[in-house]
């Protein structure tokens, strides 16, 4: 006969056994640190060969960094990208749209512009507008195919530093172009056939609905386009004619002799410039990217104490000694 149990002892027999306990062991990254040991050598002897260089000539540096003849050459530095980079942003917006519209004639003109001026090297159009004069010597306003009423000597108006805003800007505003077309082609099209059906006319369209939004798109690729404008506008010294920051800096050595220490201060300010630039790309980038995929809600400075804390909490983790256990159980 079978023999009845009591309710407890039916209850333990039923209780399954505990599993056996996972010993979660960490990753071992013996390549990853090899390799940030052999950088670490070569940057360390790269670093300590141009600190105790005696021939990179720090002292100068130090003495012709904050030289007024420097300053005023980054002054008119910025004033180029400043001036560049309004006149690339503007042309490139028309551009975009011209290039966007139904009409055969704007459309393809549009296209022949960007063909032209982003086929050919940004040095060449800064030494043909230099030399625009040998073509035009008078410039005349009026109306087309019929009388001027202003006329401009084309050696007074068109100065190298004209020259070289005009060529610097005509060259991004092909570049713009495309990024702003990008930019509004990103946008649901359907949000303009709403708009459409709402009676809004296509200014009004493109204003209040699709350039909004395309900002996420178009903001990014400006940011590096104001970067490389910075740098870009080093090459209107091949006009002789503008004292920006790089001919201020070969203006002085072409008298001391001293290249090296006075290039170095170049790009010092160029470096300076493209980190303010890049911290305001940031912020740009953070502003138009709310509520997007990938948006970022901490600030910069965040972002990377966290990730250090970060990195040493994980060093922290494998020097613990044993590996922590689990009982396998779920919580």
């Amino acid at each position: 006969m079978p023999v009845a149990s009591a309710p407890g002892e039916t209850e333990k027999l039923r209780q399954p056994e505990p599993p056996d306990e996972i010993q979660a062991v960490p990753v071992r990254h013996t390549g990853q640190w090899i390799a940030a040991g052999i950088v670490a050598l070569l940057v360390a002897a790269l670093i300590r060969s141009v600190a105790t260089n005696p021939r990179f000539q720090w002292g100068v540096v130090g003495d012709y960094l904050f030289d007024s003849r420097v300053l005023n050459g980054l002054v008119v530095t910025l004033e180029l990208t400043v001036l560049g980079m309004v006149i690339g942003i503007v042309l490139g917006v028309i551009l975009a749209l011209m290039r966007l519209s139904s009409n055969l004639l704007l459309s393809s003109t549009s296209w022949v512009y960007i063909w032209l001026f982003r086929g050919t090297p940004l040095l060449v159009q800064i030494l043909f507008f230099n030399f625009i004069a040998a073509v035009y010597p008078t410039i005349d306003l009026g109306i087309p195919f019929g009388p001027s009423f202003i006329h401009f000597n084309a050696n007074d108006v068109i100065t190298p530093f004209v020259a070289g805003t005009i060529a610097l800007g005509l060259n991004e505003g092909a570049y713009m172009s495309e990024i702003v077309r990008a930019g509004i082609i990103s946008v649901d099209e359907g949000q303009t056939q709403a708009a459409k059906a709402l009676g809004m006319t296509r200014g009004q369209t493109m204003q209040r609905i699709v350039l909004p939004q395309s900002m996420r798109v178009i903001i990014p690729p400006t940011g590096n386009e104001t970067i490389s404008m910075l740098k870009n506008s080093s090459l209107v010294f091949v006009t002789g004619g503008v004292n920006d920051l790089l001919n201020s800096v070969v203006l002085i050595y072409s008298v001391t002799f001293q290249q090296i220490p006075l290039l170095i201060v170049a790009s010092i300010w160029y470096l300076a410039g493209t980190t303010v630039l890049s911290i305001g790309q940031y912020y740009l980038d953070r502003h138009y990217g709310r509520g997007g995929p990938g948006a970022q809600s901490e600030s910069l400075l965040r972002r990377v104490f966290r990730g250090i804390g970060a990195r040493h909490d994980e060093a922290g983790t494998q020097d613990a000694g044993p590996p922590p256990t689990f009982s396998g159980h779920n919580r």
